[in-house]
């Protein structure tokens, strides 16, 4: 392997590991506020990935359905709760968010996507339809669950996940597809060629960074999510609701996926399975950083994308079981770190 090659490598791996670090922030992000390992995180990735190359060949991404049928669900629980508790008059947020919105997102997906839009445009409706689904996932899978043990969370999302997974095969079919790249260009460095969407994957994911710092520092839902997270019992007494906070960080994490999958879509070929490996590396990243520190998550997440592209050059056959055996060490470390594990008091 010479020095270019080692560039072109570097190249491809900074833009997986960016990826990967958006994926682990949050998945980090998640646990830390509600417990829950999102797995089904990497399947909104797939999501937004397929609904955009079907954009692009001027279908209507039918993922809109999917989101209908489940703010359907959504609604109903929430309708039920309120007749038990005789508090209909609540209902109005309920219905906003989860038939309204949604209702109004799909008509707006049918009604401009059939135009001549810019590839910039279609991406964002294309990502409107995802970022709804984090909280209707939420209150249908995790809400009522919010009690119970981390194991059972994990549980729950694997069910989760192998749903959305038979719901993708239903809406896109078993074909791989792959978008087109929101920008085809290239950029000269040194006698280097840097793809113009490589470096839009980077700026991209390092935007989404920033813009999760600032939401979490300066703003008073950002600042709830925090209290949230340090301890969920003083958060509470101090009047944040634990499913306000729920909601919240799955909105965040939907957004990030709806994101990244608009990114990952030109880079690879991406199937209604693909969700789980793409998620299985965010949580990997994830656990490189301790499973309790943002920065770390992300540095864990680009060290495992230059793994994996430098061992894809000098040994594909095993690249998969080379970035999963980094999860050993870091397993190890924590092990020895945490003497033991206690659930908190509240299990809430």
């Amino acid at each position: 392997m010479d020095f270019e090659i080692g560039l072109w490598l570097a190249q491809d791996g900074l833009t997986n590991g960016a990826i990967y670090a958006l994926l682990a922030l949050a998945m980090l992000l998640v646990f830390a506020v509600t417990r829950v390992i999102f797995v089904p995180q990497g399947d909104l990735i797939a999501y937004t990935a397929m609904s955009l190359a079907m954009a692009q060949a001027g279908d209507v991404p039918k993922i809109g359905y999917v989101l209908l049928g489940g703010g359907a669900i959504a609604f109903l629980m929430d309708l039920a709760v309120a007749a038990r508790q005789r508090r209909i008059a609540t209902l109005w947020s309920a219905a906003v968010g989860y038939v309204l919105i949604p209702v109004a997102l799909v008509a707006l997906a049918h009604a401009v996507l059939p135009m001549n839009l810019s590839p910039v445009l279609k991406a964002v409706v294309v990502m409107s339809l995802i970022v709804p689904m984090g909280p209707v996932v939420y209150r249908i899978a995790y809400q009522p669950l919010a009690n119970t043990s981390v194991m059972v969370l994990f549980m729950a999302s694997i069910a989760v996940h192998l749903i959305l997974q038979g719901l993708g095969l239903i809406v896109f079919g078993g074909e791989g597809v792959r978008a087109t790249p929101l920008s085809d260009g290239q950029l000269a460095v040194g006698g280097m060629l840097f793809s113009a969407q490589s470096l839009l994957t980077i700026a991209a994911s390092l935007g989404v960074m920033l813009m999760l710092w600032l939401f979490m520092e300066k703003t008073i839902y950002g600042q709830a999510l925090r209290a949230t997270a340090f301890n969920r019992v003083g958060a509470r007494l101090v009047g944040v609701r634990p499913k306000l906070s729920g909601s919240l960080s799955m909105l965040l994490a939907s957004t990030i996926a709806a994101v990244s999958g608009v990114l990952i879509a030109s880079l690879s070929t991406i199937y209604y399975d693909s969700g789980f490996l793409i998620g299985i590396k965010g949580f990997i990243g994830a656990i490189l950083g301790g499973l309790v520190s943002f920065p770390l998550a992300a540095v864990g997440a680009i060290a495992l994308g230059l793994v994996e592209s430098f061992a894809s050059f000098f040994s594909s056959k095993f690249k998969e079981s080379l970035v999963f055996a980094l999860i050993i060490p870091a397993l190890i470390w924590l092990s020895f770190k945490h003497r033991h594990v206690n659930e908190e008091e509240d299990e809430a």
